[in-house]
């Protein structure tokens, strides 16, 4: 029999999704209901190499044996890596210096069948050496209002990005990293859509500090599938 396919982090009625998922194996080990805090909420398609959540529990249950008890009731498409104890006042996503997110571009020609849930096929040829080059230009505090999707709630859009990389990690494989202090809803997306532009000589690297001072959503490159999305780590 096949999994369903879950949707994305966030708790929604009647639909299959992470955080529920998460929760209704904690209170099958510890027989309580929790809330579960994460770092971020991934779309569906997205991945995560590198969740964070937290919950309160009054359970007795060595920390050391949580993980393995949790994992015990979930789907076999989310595993629990490791479970310890924080301070109280800890929150995944309040208490989060850096993040970092990675998406995979299968750059060949037929891209794959077997990978094609977990990386995006851009066929025509990407010139990583410009991809690079624009990369170091998202660097730094910049109000990133042209790289976030429309109607996103977040009133404030300046993020600072620590590390912006494009790596060539095989004959057919390219990673954009992005390391930042948050992201903006679908940013880093619209970030790596930007840069396959620069690849394919449709945008200057010289043009992205133009691109993020204007301020625009139609100046940037399109918006990736979920599909090759990554959160890779989350910092504290």
């Amino acid at each position: 029999m096949m999994e369903k396919t879950l949707i994305g982090w966030q708790k929604q009625p009647n639909k299959l999704n992470i955080q529920g998922t998460i929760e209704k194996a904690i209170e099958a080990v510890t027989k309580e209901e929790v809330n579960l805090n994460a770092s971020g909420r991934t779309d569906a398609g997205v991945h995560a190499l590198g969740q964070v959540a937290n919950f309160k529990t009054n359970s007795k249950i060595p920390i050391d044996k949580m993980a393995i008890a949790i994992n015990t009731n979930l789907k076999r498409s989310i595993r629990i890596k490791k479970a310890e104890e924080v301070d109280e006042k800890f929150h995944s996503r309040l208490s989060c210096k850096k993040k970092t997110y990675r998406y995979i571009i299968n750059n060949s020609e037929y891209g794959t069948a077997i990978y094609r849930n977990l990386e995006t096929n851009i066929s025509m040829k990407l010139d990583i050496s410009k991809m690079q080059k624009a990369a170091k230009y998202f660097e730094g505090e910049h109000d990133f209002k042209a790289f976030k999707a429309s109607g996103t709630s977040s009133k404030n859009s300046v993020r600072t990005i620590f590390k912006a990389e494009v790596k060539k990690t095989s004959q057919e494989r390219i990673y954009i990293e992005l390391t930042g202090s948050g992201f903006l809803y679908n940013m880093v997306r619209i970030i790596s859509g930007t840069l396959v532009e620069v690849g394919l000589g449709k945008i200057k690297p010289e043009e992205i500090p133009n691109i993020i001072k204007k301020q625009k959503r139609e100046f940037a490159g399109k918006t990736l599938p979920p599909q090759g999305l990554y959160l890779v780590s989350v910092e504290y």
